[in-house]
């Protein structure tokens, strides 16, 4: 008989915003499973994300069937994993990890959420000069759906100039000579202007980490841009770029699908993506309704 019973649990820092659980255990209820979701946050336990690996080691001892971990521990985690899924070790990161038979499981399910939502929220969006902020977890996955979508050149800015290059160098050896390269943040004005769009994978904007991750003046109409930041899910940077013509794509899709993905790898079972979708939308226009009614 098929398991009725899950205990997931999810890995980073400042998680207590996440609507995981939420989406997570609304679809498990759906589908009749009893599915249990659960914050490890990082800033609440005070350590650091060197110490992903002793979470992940405490919570298949405790029983946890699977975990979803965010940033900044998506590459710190990779050392203390049994095995990685093709994808998640040619990425370099894992946002998923699944216990088998006492084996910690390493996936990535960001490549594709990022995709689905993009193709859904920018369907006719030129991709042919990309610009990506930031070269961490995220940006990898971001990367890699950027250039399987059909992105020609994709121009990878991050504050560690070291780690943007080591990405670059690493798509083109799966992707192709010079689909991808490095550029330091002092030459971004100039990259800006070229593209037909912008990709922002770092923690700013974020509730704990506010602002802008490039000059407001960059933005032009013409210029789409996407944002992998949720909690707000209308971010400093998507409201800027809004105010000055461009399309946007905020970070709701992004984090809805890789949880669809997530959920099919820690059941077995097919969840309903737009029920998902739809999920999310009910429980964001509803913060927004509250947020309203008493000004925040």
């Amino acid at each position: 008989m098929p398991r009725q019973t899950y205990l997931i649990g999810l890995i980073g820092a400042g998680v207590g915003p996440s609507l995981s659980p939420a989406l997570h255990e609304r679809e498990a209820d759906h589908l009749g499973l009893r599915y249990l979701y659960r914050l490890i946050d990082i800033d609440v336990l005070e350590r650091p994300a060197t110490a992903v690996g002793d979470l992940v080691r405490a919570a298949r001892d405790l029983g946890f069937d699977g975990l979803n971990i965010t940033h900044p521990c998506k590459q710190h985690v990779i050392a203390h994993l049994d095995a990685l899924s093709p994808q998640a070790a040619e990425l370099g990161a894992v946002n998923t990890v699944v216990f088998e038979d006492g084996r910690a499981i390493g996936h990535n399910t960001d490549v594709t959420g990022f995709a689905a939502a993009f193709t859904r929220g920018l369907p006719d969006a030129a991709k042919e000069q990309v610009v990506l902020l930031g070269a961490g977890g995220a940006g990898a996955a971001v990367a890699h759906a950027l250039l399987t979508l059909g992105t020609g050149r994709l121009t990878v800015v991050d504050a560690v100039p070291e780690r943007a290059a080591a990405l670059a160098d690493s798509l083109n050896l799966h992707f192709g000579e010079k689909r991808a390269h490095f550029e330091p943040a002092d030459t971004l004005a100039a990259h800006v202007a070229e593209a037909d769009g912008i990709v922002h994978a770092t923690p700013t904007g974020m509730a704990a980490h506010p602002g802008l991750p490039l000059p407001e003046e960059l933005l032009h109409p013409g210029l789409w841009v996407a944002d992998i930041v949720y909690r707000p899910l209308e971010t400093a940077l998507i409201r800027a770029a809004r105010a000055r013509g461009c399309a946007v794509l905020h970070g709701g899709g992004m984090v809805v699908f890789q949880a669809v993905d997530a959920f099919r790898i820690f059941t077995g079972r097919e969840p309903d993506a737009d029920r998902m979708l739809a999920h999310f939308t009910e429980i964001t226009d509803q913060e927004t309704a509250l947020r309203t009614a008493y000004g925040a």
